[in-house]
């Protein structure tokens, strides 16, 4: 589904949850925005935020800056983009969506929409890159995941000892560390397994969304929660 599609510039709703990659639905959010007459560079009243889990202190500081009045006395867009809302994050997002400010638009991109509360989840008008089970996956992903699937379980091993490596003093705020990598590939795991449906891969599907709720826990291990995932799907 095309992100442009639902939006009207004309009728903007105040929150967005656009379900799907980071990468490919920023780059439309942004276009869209700039074709709309609203600069996206050198703009106050634009906010970008990237982050692998939104915490109780990063939602309290979104409340206080939606709260502002803009510069310009235009539109105030947020663009935001994370992995995970940890759940005190989630209950202050709440009451800041509960009664929004005027001309204050948040745009904000997760990879996966049924890990936030059904009440908050209620706030957004929610686009899902992933109707129909693949539109959000790029080819080199699909493909990955499909390999994966074929491999026998100690060749899965192997490859999760490669693709988890963690860089020196690796940073698990970022985007790109370890644990939010983990949380994108069971995505498209998933996303894949549901093509597959048969009575041996439905137990699978527990033990991702299981695996899911374990990786958002800081100190969680990683390795072993894949592994774990790695061992439970069949040989396809």
């Amino acid at each position: 589904m095309s992100i442009r599609d639902n939006l009207d510039k004309e009728n903007l709703h105040h929150a967005y949850l656009i379900e799907g990659g980071k990468e490919e639905a920023s780059v439309e959010i942004l276009e869209w925005l700039e074709e709309a007459g609203i600069e996206t560079r050198g703009n106050p009243d634009f906010v970008r935020i990237s982050l692998d889990s939104l915490k109780i202190e990063d939602a309290f500081n979104l409340r206080e800056m939606a709260s502002e009045k803009s510069f310009s006395g235009g539109k105030k867009i947020f663009l935001l983009s994370v992995n995970s809302i940890t759940g005190d994050a989630q209950g202050i997002l709440l009451k800041a969506f509960e009664d929004p400010a005027a001309d204050t638009h948040f745009f904000m991109i997760v990879p996966d929409a049924s890990a936030l509360f059904p009440t908050l989840l209620s706030r957004f008008y929610v686009i899902s890159g992933r109707e129909n089970g693949s539109s959000s996956l790029g080819n080199a992903e699909k493909k990955e995941a499909e390999e994966f699937l074929a491999m026998r379980p100690a060749q899965r091993i192997d490859f999760l000892k490669e693709f988890l490596k963690e860089e020196d003093n690796e940073d698990e705020e970022s985007a790109d560390s370890s644990r939010a990598r983990a949380g994108r590939f069971l995505n498209v795991l998933e996303t894949v397994l549901h093509k597959k449906l048969s009575p041996e891969t439905a137990p699978v599907f527990e033990r991702i969304f299981s695996v899911r709720q374990y990786l958002r826990m800081p100190g969680s291990s990683v390795k072993n929660l894949m592994e774990s995932v790695a061992l439970a799907i069949p040989k396809q």
